[in-house]
């Protein structure tokens, strides 16, 4: 698909069939998410794939936003590995794994796959829940899956580019 068309059409899919996605897409889709660029190319960000029973029924204790997909994808950052900005008040970790995390979710969409960008859930339970290393925060979930077949599609208006953009 043209990127054009991809970045216009996306949504966030709100009910799936529950059709489990197709391994080369997934890999096409993890394989966004390596490539994504990271402040000094660090590559902090640990993705997990999550589609075993055990795995999605912690999601579902995790947040009430999984809405039937078969995968999960938690996306996560080293905190210990990140790079620390001038003055020291922020680093790059949420910022790369957000880069990775969107790379991801247009993937998806090429593919054919819809998603949802989920973040209604307390990061410090998602660690413990997963069992993740405790140096690492879980920025986002990205529910994958196919929408059922009349898919309900939320796209809201945006703003004109001039309300948001100022030239200086």
């Amino acid at each position: 698909m043209e990127f054009r068309q991809i970045i216009r059409e996306r949504y966030s899919c709100r009910k799936f069939s529950g059709t489990q996605i197709a391994a080369s897409a997934l890999s096409e889709i993890l394989e966004a998410g390596r490539l994504a660029p990271t402040a000094k190319n660090l590559q902090e960000q640990r993705i997990y794939v999550i589609q075993s029973d055990d795995g999605l029924h912690r999601i579902d204790e995790l947040t009430p936003c999984r809405y039937g997909a078969p995968t999960v994808i938690a996306v996560a950052f080293r905190m210990d590995d990140v790079f620390v900005y001038p003055g020291g008040k922020r680093d790059s970790g949420a910022e790369d794994a957000a880069i990775a995390a969107t790379h991801m979710m247009l993937a998806a969409a090429d593919q054919g796959v819809d998603s949802c960008w989920i973040n209604f859930f307390d990061p410090e339970h998602a660690r413990t829940l997963l069992g993740l290393p405790e140096n690492e925060e879980v920025l986002m979930l990205l529910d994958l899956g196919y929408a059922e077949s009349s898919p309900e599609r939320i796209i809201k208006n945006r703003k004109e580019l001039a309300l948001i953009v100022s030239y200086m």
